[in-house]
């Protein structure tokens, strides 16, 4: 059921928990989401933590709706917990996001995946409420394991191709079973949770995919599903060669376990940029056929282009992406979710705090938050897409009139 906020003013709040004790730390950070929202319920708080508290996310959940009253409380649990500027990857913590939404309309989702075909084929996306506002956005998050992503994405595309998607797989698990999903008062370890915001409020997405683009580009001249034969009228094979040999040793050391194809999402643009390529994995080489395989599928016609990933390349990519969205806002932004996988954090950048303290130094005065997922959703282009080794973002802010 849909929910329709009144007009307040949009502002949000986060706090922070490591207590070990489920109940103790849901009424901590409960507590200080009132206090920081002025004693007001908040319309949409967001719950991520650590796999510390699983198994009794059942009474994590209970203290946190027994104080706060959230009209809706969604999340999961995560490999690493971000709040504010700081990044918990080991450690136990419990964090909330919350937030007044003024005009907004908040629409709750389930999709269990008990039946992926039924599931899929009775799949009912929120209907367009009408609302003036900008795009609508849908906070999705999923369980790894059992949720067919791409398959749900591509569903929500047919149905509702307006709506962009934002969110990441849980993480911290590691068998089937073992992560949690947080809907309002249910629990669950499988399938899927969303929730639908529409209306009067301006949410900005930052897909950093870590990677910068080398070599020149080409047009696809022959390909079959994932396999690319030719480019640009020649082997795949032999041009992925001589744009490794145009390489620095130094990159050639990280092209041997860091390439990746950049697939254009826009053929019609004059030049691409930063955001434009969605980048997947080179998965394998046949050199009888010239042929090069990408973690995709790839059609013939279309513009690519070899892209490295190190810890250089992401830290430089998030900050010129984040950057580029601030100046973006027409109005300051007030809460951000941060979505990092957890290939990246100290493990990429041989340090903590690196994402959560890239977005806290640009938006300043946000309320930060989020955790490190096993895969990671937003959109490039006009399309929906499930990453890795990526930070996705959404940013919030009031909109435009």
């Amino acid at each position: 059921m849909a929910i329709t906020v009144p007009k307040t003013t949009l502002r949000f709040a986060t706090a922070v928990s490591h207590a070990l004790s489920p109940e103790e730390a849901g009424e901590q950070v409960a507590r200080a989401i009132l206090e920081g929202l002025g004693g007001v319920a908040p319309d949409l708080t967001c719950v991520f933590f650590s796999g510390h508290f699983t198994e009794k996310a059942d009474a994590l959940t209970a203290s946190i709706r027994r104080i706060l009253r959230s009209a809706v409380l969604i999340g999961c649990s995560g490999e690493g917990i971000i709040e504010g500027g700081q990044e918990y990857e080991e450690a136990p913590a419990v964090v909330l996001w919350a937030g007044i939404l003024p005009g907004t309309t908040l629409t709750p989702i389930r999709m269990p995946f008990d039946n992926l075909e039924r599931d899929l084929n009775e799949a009912s996306w929120p209907e367009p409420d009408g609302r003036d506002g900008t795009a609508p956005v849908l906070l999705m998050f999923a369980d790894p394991f059992t949720t067919p992503v791409k398959d749900a994405l591509a569903s929500l595309a047919d149905e509702r191709p307006d709506i962009r998607t934002v969110g990441g797989l849980a993480g911290g698990g590691r068998e089937p079973g073992e992560h949690r999903l947080v809907l309002n008062e249910g629990i669950f370890d499988r399938g899927m949770v969303g929730c639908l915001l529409s209306g009067a409020v301006r949410v900005s997405t930052i897909i950093s995919q870590g990677c910068r683009p080398i070599g020149e580009r080409f047009i696809v001249t022959r390909s079959e599903h994932n396999m690319i034969y030719e480019l640009g009228g020649q082997p795949a094979l032999e041009q992925l060669q001589q744009t490794f040999d145009t390489l620095t040793p130094h990159e050639q050391r990280v092209a041997r376990h860091a390439l990746h194809l950049g697939l254009a999402m826009n053929e019609h643009r004059d030049r691409f940029d930063r955001g434009d390529f969605l980048v997947r994995n080179l998965i394998g080489a046949d050199r009888t056929t010239g042929s090069i395989a990408v973690g995709d599928t790839v059609q013939e016609g279309q513009t690519v282009q070899f892209h490295l990933r190190d810890a250089e390349s992401a830290s430089e990519d998030l900050s010129v992406l984040l950057d580029r969205a601030r100046r973006n806002l027409p109005k300051p932004a007030l809460g951000a979710l941060v979505f990092s996988c957890c290939g990246r954090g100290h493990h990429m950048f041989g340090r903590l705090h690196h994402d959560a303290a890239s977005v806290q130094h640009c938006f300043a005065e946000s309320a930060v938050a989020g955790f490190f997922c096993q895969g990671e959703i937003g959109p490039v282009g006009t399309q929906n897409f499930l990453h890795g080794y990526t930070a996705s973002v959404a940013v919030f802010a009031e909109p435009d009139s």
